[in-house]
C-alpha cells in the first residue's frame, strides 16, 4: 500500500484512539490530536508499537487558527493528508429550559464548526491531489433525537448535512465524505452521560444503562469502538471510492424501529 496519512481529531482517548490504532496497524502516518495532558506520550506509544511516523498536535477545536495551523504543520511534515476523520466531540445533558448557553456554544463549536474549519483548510491539497477521504463521526443522534440533548442532536444533524454538501462538492475531485452514526459506545463521554442521566432521572446508573441508554437499541449492548474503526478503514479505502454522502448507522438496530 502506498504511504498515506490520516489526521484524527480527539485521537488520544475513546473512539478516536481506537481508530488511530487501527490506521497505525495499516501503516498510515498519523496526526494525533487531543487535550489529554499525556496526549503526546499516548501518541508516541501507538506509533512505537506499530512502527509508523506520527505527529501530535494539541490544537483546540474551539480555536480556528489552531486548526489551520495543525493542517499546515501536518502538510509540511507529510506532504499530503489523505484522510481526515472529524471525531472530537463533547456532550452535555440538560432540559432545554436550563441548558447552559456556554455548553450549547461549546458543543456546536467542537462537534460541528471544527469539522467545517478543518475541511476548509484541508480542501485545497485534497483537490490538488484529486484524492481525499473525509469521515465525520456523527451519531445515531444525527438522525433521530432524544430528550435533554438539544445541542448534541443539533450539532450531529448539522454534521450530517455538512457531510452531504461536502460529498457533492468533492465528487468531481476524487474526494468522498461520509458520516458514521454510532449508537452508544462505552467511552468516557458516555460514562459521563450515564452519571448525568442518573442525576436527571434520579435512578441508579445500572438502571440508566438498561432503561435509558440502551432502551432504543434492538441489540442490548454497547457498540464496539473497534467496529467503528473498521468502518473508517473501509471508507478510507479504494473500495469505497463511489460511496459518498452517506450517513451510515452502526447502532444495534436503533434506527430499524
Amino acid at each position: 500500500m502506498p504511504e498515506k496519512t490520516v489526521l484524527i481529531t480527539g485521537s488520544t482517548s475513546g473512539i478516536g484512539l481506537t481508530i488511530a490504532r487501527a490506521f497505525a496497524r495499516e501503516g498510515y502516518n498519523l496526526i494525533f490530536n487531543g487535550l489529554e495532558p499525556d496526549g503526546e506520550q499516548i501518541a508516541a506509544a501507538v506509533a512505537r508499537d506499530h512502527g509508523i511516523d506520527h505527529v501530535f498536535d494539541a490544537a483546540n477545536m474551539l480555536n480556528p487558527q489552531d486548526l489551520r495551523t495543525m493542517i499546515r504543520r501536518a502538510e509540511e511534515r507529510f506532504g499530503t493528508i489523505d484522510v481526515l476523520i472529524n471525531n472530537a466531540g463533547i456532550q452535555h445533558v440538560s432540559p432545554v429550559e436550563t441548558f447552559p448557553e456556554e455548553k450549547w456554544d461549546a458543543i456546536i463549536g467542537i462537534n460541528l464548526t471544527a469539522a467545517f474549519h478543518l475541511t476548509k483548510a484541508i480542501w485545497p491539497a485534497m483537490k490538488q491531489q484529486q484524492f481525499g477521504r473525509i469521515i465525520n463521526i456523527a451519531s445515531a443522534h444525527g438522525l433521530v433525537a432524544s430528550e435533554y440533548k438539544s445541542a448534541y442532536v443539533a450539532a450531529k444533524h448539522g454534521l450530517i448535512g455538512f457531510t452531504k454538501t461536502v460529498a457533492l462538492e468533492g465528487a468531481p475531485h476524487g474526494i468522498t465524505a461520509n458520516a458514521i452514526c454510532p449508537g452508544y459506545v462505552k467511552t468516557p463521554l458516555v460514562e459521563k452521560q450515564i452519571a448525568d442521566q442518573a442525576r436527571t432521572h434520579q435512578i441508579p446508573e445500572q438502571e440508566v444503562v438498561e432503561k435509558v441508554i440502551l432502551t432504543k437499541q434492538a441489540i442490548k449492548d454497547f457498540i464496539p469502538a473497534e467496529s467503528i474503526a473498521a468502518l473508517c478503514l473501509f471508507l478510507a479505502s479504494d473500495g469505497a471510492a463511489t460511496l459518498t454522502g452517506a450517513a451510515l448507522p452502526i447502532d444495534g438496530g436503533w434506527l430499524a424501529q
